[in-house]
């Protein structure tokens, strides 16, 4: 059976709720829940991005979010930390991420609309960090220089260079060193990426 959401005006008052599929095939909107991971190491700040697998329905292989997913109807914005938890393998309590807010997102493709109030929460991860993925929802884990990342949300770099691993079909996981264009990552608003990395580096700041 498909999920039931919340779904609301433009101003965000709640209007009732939907199937998931129909959400996005009628472009309500909706919550989310939004983590990115950051980390700071020998002096540098990095960000992390998951890479979505094959087998996903909707942007296989594509870069996205570190941890993201939908809050059901019956659900807190608190209980969307299990995306976390499940994705990633990383037992993150509420306590531990830092809110930037809510950030409207809208994606419009052929096949859905998509419009979210992302709840977006930025997650410092500790050195016993160990991402274990669930591979049918995630492939593998890239980073990048969090200055490149904003340089690219901000239109003033075209390409950035990530390095993460991944895991094959086979189980076997390899590392990679490559550069990336937004045409490799979920095509996000714009405005909510320039939001995103404009939070998060005053996050860093303070």
């Amino acid at each position: 059976m498909s999920e039931e959401l919340k779904i609301f005006d433009k101003k965000r008052n709640e209007i009732g709720v939907a199937q998931r599929d129909q959400v996005h095939i009628h472009g309500y909107w909706h919550e989310t829940f939004h983590c990115w991971f950051v980390d700071k190491k020998d002096g540098v700040n990095h960000i992390y991005f998951q890479k979505r697998s094959d087998v996903k329905k909707d942007y296989p292989n594509l870069l996205d979010i570190t941890a993201a997913g939908h809050i059901l109807s019956n659900e807190s914005v608190s209980d969307g930390i299990r995306e976390v938890r499940e994705e990633l393998g990383i037992n993150v309590e509420m306590e531990e991420l830092i809110p930037l807010g809510i950030i409207e997102d809208c994606i419009i493709s052929n096949s859905f609309i998509d419009r979210e109030f992302g709840h977006v929460y930025v997650y410092h991860m500790k050195d016993k960090d160990t991402f274990i993925l669930q591979q049918e929802e995630v492939s593998g884990i890239a980073k990048t220089r969090f200055d490149d990342f904003f340089d690219l949300c901000l239109g003033e770099k075209d390409t950035i260079k990530i390095e993460g691993f991944e895991i094959n079909e086979f189980g076997k996981t390899f590392n990679y060193i490559k550069s990336v264009s937004l045409n490799e990552f979920v095509p996000h608003q714009r405005t909510y990426l320039e939001n995103v990395a404009k939070l998060i580096a005053d996050n860093l700041r303070s």
